[in-house]
């Protein structure tokens, strides 16, 4: 076990592990820590707490002080600092006719480095930038790419539901998503409406799933033989939220279906592995029989 601060150092971005070193600290705090691209000024996400040696990522390395009000006054430098050089990467960019695009630009706390992310659909020989960079800021340059998913949440934006970018606002990470989830939760899978900004499949895709997942063990699925307090019959229709499922029933005249609670009906055939046609077919030729 070992005392821990969490700390972040964008504004939505993961919370890293560093050892207080006696401080107390709250939440908003300005700290300076040394991290493995330099020194750098942080905020506190975390207040002291106690965790397991497993959780911790060694080694763990010691708060160096609070961040004093020179601190923070070298910080706000180092965003104008940042803004001037993203204009003189975007010209060098042009210069070098690279095919690719500047999204960001970061300076570390003690300016021994600057970060330039961009993005490009393949990859780019940017040698030669980087020397120019170079001999312009006369500082370390470090040329990032990075992913759509990463652009969105440094850049930030509305989402297609009207609201601020999941991944600019409080996702600390991004979580796998798949079209299977789209599949089981009965979306359209009409890329537009199931893919965010980024042109990816949206994150909120995976806030349900759990509960999805879990349902799909008990929901009988469409297809599936049942057998109902009317009798027996076949799932048309599911909804796993609600617990309901649509059956056709085998002596309906009508032919109409009649909602049941999944509690209600007993599967005798599942779906699994059988087409609506079989089914059809199967029952057709029982009667017939």
């Amino acid at each position: 076990m070992a005392e821990v601060v969490g700390v972040r150092f964008k504004n939505v971005g993961k919370v890293y592990y560093f050892d207080p070193d006696g401080n107390s600290l709250k939440k908003g705090d300005q700290v300076i820590v040394e991290t493995a691209r330099g020194v750098e000024c942080g905020e506190v996400a975390m207040e002291n707490r106690t965790v397991g040696d497993e959780e911790i990522v060694q080694p763990l390395k010691k708060l160096i002080r609070s961040a004093t009000q020179e601190d923070l006054r070298r910080v706000e430098e180092n965003r104008k600092k940042e803004k001037n050089a993203f204009q003189v990467c975007l010209r060098k960019i042009a210069s070098h006719k690279l095919d690719m695009k500047l999204v960001d630009v970061e300076y570390t706390f003690d300016n021994s480095k600057i970060l330039f992310y961009f993005t490009a659909d393949g990859r780019v020989d940017f040698r030669e930038l980087v020397k120019d960079l170079a001999s312009v800021f006369r500082t370390r340059i470090e040329l990032r790419q990075i992913g759509v998913r990463d652009e969105a949440k440094m850049l930030g934006g509305l989402g297609v539901c009207g609201r601020p970018f999941c991944c600019s606002t409080f996702l600390g990470g991004f979580q796998p998503v798949s079209i299977k989830m789209a599949k089981e939760q009965g979306l359209s899978l009409n890329p537009v409406k199931i893919s965010g900004i980024c042109g990816r499949l949206m994150c909120c895709l995976k806030y349900e799933q759990d509960a999805y997942s879990e349902m799909l063990r008990f929901v009988p699925a469409p297809n599936s033989v049942v057998m109902t307090p009317q009798g027996r019959g076949v799932v048309t229709e599911q909804n796993l939220l609600s617990g309901i499922v649509q059956v056709r029933l085998d002596n309906a005249a009508d032919a109409a279906v009649h909602p049941y609670r999944y509690t209600d009906v007993k599967v005798i055939r599942s779906a699994k592995g059988t087409s609506a046609k079989t089914e059809n077919s199967g029952a057709a030729k029982t009667e017939d029989e």
